[in-house]
């Protein structure tokens, strides 16, 4: 393809997001060109890359750009697949850790960042169990810098980096699913599917114990649902477990589980009627002219309980 000589530049949108990626609709249009030219406000790495492959050159003064030149200009491509903002995150993160970013998140490591990660894991919790969507939405943006900062550190000291972590991801979603991604046997319901998640996990890796790679640090309501969890899909009967457990709170956790709810969410509901009902009694404690906040005997406790 040929532009007369005399035509006007032309401008062609990319999507930063992307990289320095042209769309296929203007490669040839690009090719054809006498001149490639980068609009200023391209981000600086795929200017760069323009540059480098192009040989593109910044937009010269008003008036002088060659005639039938294409001037690359930044816009986001609505048509882009799912994900293009994870590659500007993960450039923002990028930035922030290298010479010139923010100082404070240039000295963080995997240990300073852990109360951070548990920290918005709960906010994150709080935020779906309220059925909050705004904030919801919010926090899982949290939750993914903690991934995005711990991956960017572990690529500076460690040898692997966010691709490494997303590509592990996706061979273990796939190899766990040859019923959906290869022709593995059929899967007809959840349990099934659970059932088979682990012990494809168990094969993978060579675990001894099924309470092998249980994650130590979660509360306790939530580690000894685990436990039953691993144990119930290994075959141990319901009854055994819950004679197992010892009894009050611990085995109340279990048997919740073993009935199909969600201990952790089911403590965390009774921790919440019980604080409704102790602010509703402070209240009408102070309603008795007690001040706020004040401890009082248990008589007087029992006779504003309702």
């Amino acid at each position: 393809m040929t532009l007369p000589a005399d035509h006007e530049p032309i401008t062609v949108p990319v999507d930063p997001r992307l990289g320095a990626v042209l769309p296929a609709g203007a490669v040839r249009l690009v090719a054809a060109a006498p001149a490639v030219l980068l609009d200023p406000s391209l981000p600086e790495p795929v200017a760069a890359r323009f540059a480098a492959d192009l040989g593109a050159v910044p937009v010269p003064d008003a008036g002088s750009a060659p005639a039938g030149a294409v001037v690359l200009v930044p816009v986001a491509d609505p048509q882009a697949p799912a994900g293009a903002e994870l590659l500007t995150a993960v450039a923002v993160m990028d930035r922030l850790r290298s010479p010139g970013g923010c100082p404070w998140d240039a000295e963080q490591t995997h240990e300073s960042l852990l109360r951070y990660l548990v920290e918005e894991t709960y906010e994150l919790y709080d935020a779906l169990a309220a059925g909050d969507v705004a904030a919801s939405r919010e926090e899982l943006g949290d939750v993914l810098l903690q991934v995005l900062f711990h991956a960017r550190v572990a690529a500076e000291a460690e040898g692997y980096d966010v691709d490494d972590v997303a590509a592990e991801l996706v061979a273990k979603l796939v190899g766990r699913h040859p019923h959906v991604f290869a022709d593995g046997e059929s899967v007809a319901t959840a349990s099934d599917q659970d059932r088979r998640w682990e012990e494809l996990k168990a094969t993978e890796k060579q675990r001894e114990s099924i309470l092998d790679g249980v994650a130590q640090a979660q509360p306790a309501a939530a580690l000894l649902a685990k436990y039953v969890s691993r144990a119930k899909r290994a075959g141990v009967p319901p009854d055994l477990l819950a004679a197992a457990v010892p009894e009050g709170v611990p085995a109340a956790v279990a048997t919740a589980y073993l009935a199909g709810g969600d201990p952790e969410g089911e403590l965390r509901a009774a921790a919440t009627a019980l604080g409704v009902h102790l602010r509703a009694t402070e209240a009408r404690l102070r309603e008795a002219g007690l001040p706020s906040g004040a401890a009082v005997d248990g008589s007087t406790w029992r006779q504003h309980w309702q």
